[in-house]
């Protein structure tokens, strides 16, 4: 049986603030060019070329994912991945759309340049 996701059942018992920063990443991104979103079973993948965002929803948070070419020392990124030689998954949580703020953009925005 092949099951479909949807964009709007990762946000199904969140907290409000948790679809209110979605959708301040997803007015950041759309600015810089087309982004396509993806939902997966636990994910919204935002998509240029390749998926340069992870988005995971957690009850009172999200969990965003993003590439860099390099590791990034800072205290608000909780996962450090090596994926490959020139490439590391970080992941960083965000309460808020305030949470989402210029630091946060710069890493996502280095991400959608990589894809």
């Amino acid at each position: 049986m092949l099951t479909t996701h949807s964009i709007d059942t990762h946000f199904r018992d969140k907290e409000s603030s948790v679809r209110k920063t979605y959708d301040a990443i997803l007015k950041t991104t759309n600015k810089w060019g087309t982004v396509t979103e993806e939902a997966k079973k636990t994910s919204i993948h935002l998509v240029r070329k390749t998926a340069f965002a992870g988005i995971a929803t957690r009850k009172s948070v999200l969990i965003l994912t993003f590439k860099s070419p390099t590791d990034i020392q800072s205290k608000r990124i909780f996962k450090h991945e090596r994926a490959s030689t020139n490439r590391w998954h970080l992941e960083v949580k965000l309460d808020s759309p305030l949470a989402f703020d210029a630091e946060v953009k710069a890493w996502l925005k280095s991400s959608y340049e990589m894809s």
